[in-house]
């Protein structure tokens, strides 16, 4: 720490991560279930990506949505947990101050774009079931382009502003983040500056982030419903809804766990809590992801075999 200027009080250069546990004899075993789901998250969606590029049936709107879910699922993972497991091993849980602030800038990046481009997977759906007659049009490569590019511009434009925002406030100590990571309502309890305005902004900029897509999404599902209600065939029907199971199903982990977390500002009392939902949003989602999506679909099914054995699709 090193001395205000001015005052008696000291800036704090470095947050000490107190991580999962405090019992020492149980983080091997944080280490190694730690380790092992990285592998599993990052070999699981690189697995799906290189399906989904050397697959011809998979080049479709739906599948590059999927690839670019799978490349922001092994970013949001990497930016938390190989430091936590470098804690583990190395026994110092220090973090200064810049790194700190980084790793809150790329964690909120990538789960911003996450809430776009299941936003992005939500209207292709729409358009593939409601408008199937004008989709090859209305869902060219062009337009796919652009709602990657503008999910980017609006990730970075909020991950940018919470950091600013943050490095307006006064850190003066204690410097113990009760956490695994760095995260907005953790540090607020830091603070020994009025965290108002910053709260204030985190559920404003929150509600447009969180709220607006949701709406969106539950209205393309509401249409598609609607008109896959429609078709007579049952076979149909079932193909049709599952083509969005897996979606929805993702948007609800997603956005159940992200609501949690930052419509409802951490305190001291529930600090364990939002280390679990810390847990579910870096982890338990990323690695879920490619499981759902194989799971559901015999087209990555396949495709996933074929990049396995080394065998290509005739088609």
């Amino acid at each position: 720490m090193e001395p205000e200027s001015g005052t008696n009080r000291t800036t704090v250069t470095e947050f000490i991560l107190l991580g999962l546990l405090e019992t020492e004899k149980l983080q091997p075993v944080v280490f190694v279930l730690f380790l092992f789901a990285y592998l599993v998250t990052v070999g699981g969606n690189l697995s799906i990506l290189a399906a989904i590029l050397v697959e011809p049936k998979l080049h479709s709107s739906m599948y590059f949505f999927l690839g670019n879910l799978s490349v922001l699922d092994v970013g949001c993972i990497t930016v938390t947990v190989p430091a936590m497991l470098a804690h583990l091993l190395s026994h110092k849980h220090t973090i200064p101050y810049a790194a700190c602030l980084s790793q809150l800038f790329f964690f909120h990046l990538l789960a911003g774009m996450d809430c776009f481009l299941l936003t992005a997977m939500a209207y292709d759906r729409f358009l593939a079931i409601c408008r199937p007659l004008t989709y090859s049009i209305r869902m060219s490569q062009t337009v796919q382009w652009i709602l990657v590019a503008v999910s980017w511009a609006c990730a970075f434009t909020n991950a940018l502003t919470h950091t600013v925002a943050l490095t307006t406030l006064n850190f003066c100590g204690p410097n113990e983040v009760n956490h695994f990571y760095c995260d907005l309502p953790q540090l607020f309890q830091l603070s020994c500056s009025s965290t108002r305005l910053n709260e204030l902004l985190l559920f404003g900029v929150g509600f447009i982030m969180a709220g607006a897509p949701v709406v969106l999404i539950i209205t393309s599902y509401i249409h598609v419903a609607a008109a896959v209600l429609q078709i007579r065939s049952v076979e149909g029907r079932k193909k049709a809804f599952s083509t969005c199971g897996s979606h929805l199903t993702v948007v609800c982990l997603f956005y159940g766990s992200g609501i949690f977390n930052y419509m409802r500002l951490g305190s001291e009392e529930v600090s364990d809590k939002d280390k679990g939902v810390g847990v579910f949003n870096t982890v338990i989602n990323p690695i879920l992801n490619p499981l759902i999506y194989s799971l559901r679909n015999p087209d990555v099914q396949g495709a996933l075999w074929r990049v396995l054995v080394g065998r290509r699709s005739l088609t």
